[in-house]
């Protein structure tokens, strides 16, 4: 794949020495007389394999090199590759002459489009002799296939060293450890931070020449990862992932970048959010309506660093209206996050540490069930500014630490709005608890630091749902995919209400994840004005109109039909499509629909009663805009999303949404060997009243 991209390559490997010792031994085995075998028996035959005497490493070496290329052949002829051998030892680059033409050698090799195969000659090279080498450019004695592979890729100013291992990369203590911690990117002088483990229980280096030789590389010019590739179905295609640039293994660097990396950024934000989660209550209502002052305090900033976006956003041409308009940020907007978060300030007083249920277990033993922060969350949302302080509020709320991720879109305005976060934070010294990922990290880096981070939460597109889905393996995420909409008229609705409702589900924010996408309509409704008025109103408000296939087959000029009955416009285009009975159109939206929010209009109360019961979606509407599934006009002050999932939270997502539980037992002494049968004590289990601690004794988590 590489090789077909234009990429010049070569391969230092190892392997000479384990094919041939396998080789020898198989030969020694065979030249044993078959009747001495026979004669001797099972027993003595088995003496004299464990008896073959110790194979000299040289010899095995000029034995196994035929296989060893052997098999490179044969994967390389499977992709019209060819290769070519080279073998060289220490003395190749002591002399001018002999480097010059192993530098000739491998050019020549290239151009002609052949994968060099490079091996230490250890038919020959004498052992390696200890020395202070690995001090400069010049000096690095060729001792293994690390130190080897360093010094061919200064010598052809190569781009990029991988040296393959069998561990994910360098960790700062032995892999397996307790606190043993990969590291993304390592720099020079960072040594000292390093505690080296057991050499590898394959090669003669270990990760200690693997670090030597990658930094005296890195010395002489070339970029170095060392990456695991020992297991191909777990680790991928781990050569093409690091030349794309994917975050893999230890990068060798030697510019530390100006701010601290993600995993240090999340480590400061775990460590404040514990502090922020033993606050008083009051103090984190303080935190939340000092913030709220400042979004009005400071608007004149906010709103010149917004505008900078717009124009770069604008100028770019490269997002569409409805993506501008949630970029955009006004007085007007500001305001009633203002208020949104005051909302969010008075909830704050009655979440973290509330008593959910009581139960005495046995005398003088009780139990406990009470309201604690998830973790660390991690919000990654697009051009939505607004979404920060939003978010903010609520993880300050619920005493959780935040990770921000935002859209490169809105860079300036994310930049004010969490400055002013952090200030308003430092009211009680918790002011790392909010972080805002700048560096650019891409998603599915972020996805991978499982052990860090508790809840993905994304906030935008449907595919950057999908894309986060499928990168968070170990990471639970909350949210929707899609916002698949719809508004069903029934046969007995109010034309008033059909009119109003359905303008304002497709029309006040048609790119809103709650806005309608599919307008389903009774068949007894196409005979009558109410049709009419229906797409009259439509046709006014600009709204593309495609017809489902039932729709299409009552009309002789029909609109142009709709390429999938699942289709998420996010813009003034819906489908409408035509049903039976209201049976019909919940077993509809159930097929097409994606569990996110649905209306029936109707004035039979038991119709719509079925409806909210039979429909099996996040929200549910009676005679009620779609508009309406959002935190803010739930009373929730905000939301960090909605959810489509089964579990946890679903809908609007706002306070609640982010705490989990613990439960708290306390005893006097007791054990289960007590409630044995030869114990003296008995289950209660009885249900005590709730009565909620003091704001300030509330356990903390």
């Amino acid at each position: 794949m590489l090789q077909n991209q234009g990429r010049e390559m070569m391969i230092v490997t190892s392997g000479a020495v384990a094919f041939g010792k396998q080789r020898l031994r198989h030969e020694i085995l065979l030249s044993q007389s078959v009747r001495q075998a026979l004669h001797s028996g099972n027993n003595q035959l088995k003496d004299t394999v464990r008896s073959l005497p110790v194979l000299e490493a040289r010899a095995c070496a000029a034995a196994g090199q035929s296989g060893l290329m052997a098999l490179y052949e044969a994967m390389f002829t499977q992709y019209s590759t060819c290769t070519a051998q080279v073998l060289v030892t220490n003395l190749d680059f002591h002399d001018d002459q002999k480097r010059q033409n192993l530098n000739s050698t491998l050019q020549e090799l290239l151009r002609m489009n052949i994968v060099p195969i490079i091996n230490t000659n250890d038919a020959v090279v004498p052992p390696p002799e200890p020395n202070s080498d690995l001090q400069g450019v010049n000096v690095i004695s060729i001792k293994d296939n690390d130190s080897l592979a360093a010094r061919l890729a200064v010598e052809m100013k190569a781009d990029l060293l991988i040296a393959l291992s069998d561990v994910e990369g360098l960790y700062n203590s032995p892999p397996g450890t307790d606190d043993a911690k990969l590291i993304d990117m390592f720099y020079p002088g960072d040594e000292q931070s390093i505690v080296y483990g057991t050499k590898s229980r394959v090669g003669i280096g270990g990760m200690e020449a693997k670090v030597k030789a990658a930094l005296w590389a890195l010395q002489g010019g070339t970029s170095v990862v060392i990456a695991n590739g020992t297991h191909p179905k777990v680790t991928g295609h781990v050569i093409t992932d690091i030349v794309e640039g994917r975050k893999v293994g230890t990068f060798f660097s030697e510019i530390k970048p100006a701010g601290p990396s993600v995993e240090h950024q999340t480590e400061m934000a775990r460590s404040s959010g514990r502090t922020l989660a033993s606050l008083h209550p009051d103090q984190r209502s303080e935190i939340i309506c000092k913030l709220a002052e400042l979004l009005t305090e400071k608007k004149e900033e906010i709103l010149t660093a917004n505008k900078m976006d717009m124009d770069l956003a604008e100028n770019a041409g490269h997002l569409p209206p409805a993506m501008l308009k949630r970029l955009s940020l006004s007085p007007a907007k500001l305001n009633s996050l203002a208020i949104g978060l005051r909302q969010i300030a008075v909830a704050a007083q009655d979440s973290v540490g509330r008593v959910l249920r009581r139960t005495r277990v046995a005398h003088n033993l009780e139990l406990e069930q009470i309201t604690v922060p998830i973790g660390v969350l991690l919000v990654i949302f697009e051009a939505r500014p607004d979404c920060l302080p939003q978010v903010s509020a609520l993880a300050i709320a619920s005493g959780n630490a935040l990770l921000l991720k935002g859209g490169k879109e809105a860079a300036n305005t994310n930049r004010v709005l969490h400055q002013l976060t952090q200030e308003a934070l430092s009211m009680h010294g918790v002011r790392e608890a909010v972080q805002l990922v700048s560096t650019r990290e891409e998603v599915e880096d972020l996805c991978r630091l499982d052990k860090m981070i508790d809840l993905i939460i994304p906030r935008g597109s449907s595919q950057l749902v999908r894309n986060i889905q499928r990168a968070a393996k170990g990471i639970p995420v909350l949210g929707h995919s899609e916002g698949v909409c719809h508004v069903y008229v029934d046969g007995e609705a109010s034309v008033d209400k059909v009119i109003k409702i359905v303008r304002d589900s497709k029309c006040d924010y048609p790119a809103a994840c709650n806005a309608m996408e599919s307008l389903l309509i009774h068949r007894d409704i196409l005979t009558t004005p109410l049709f009419d008025q229906i797409v009259d109103m439509l046709r006014t408000e600009r709204v593309k109109i495609h017809a489902g296939p039932r729709f299409a087959s009552y009309l002789t000029f029909s609109p142009s039909e709709a390429k999938s009955l699942r289709t998420e416009y996010g813009d003034l285009e819906c489908c409408i499509e035509v049903v039976d009975s209201m049976q019909e159109a919940v077993d509809h939206i159930h097929k097409y629909g994606s569990s996110h929010t649905d209306v029936i209009i109707t004035e039979n109360e038991d119709t719509a009663e079925q409806f909210l019961q039979l429909l099996d979606s996040a929200c549910v509407f009676w005679n009620a805009s779609s508009r309406f599934a959002d935190g803010y006009r739930f009373g929730l002050g905000a939301e960090v999303g909605i959810s489509t999932a089964r579990i946890h939270a679903r809908g609007p997502v706002g306070l609640e949404g982010l705490l989990t539980t613990k439960w708290v037992l306390r005893g006097d002494g007791h054990t289960a060997a007590d409630f044995s049968e030869q114990g003296t004590m008995k289950y209660l289990h009885e249900n005590l009243p709730v009565v909620q601690p003091l704001a300030g004794h509330r356990d903390s988590n």
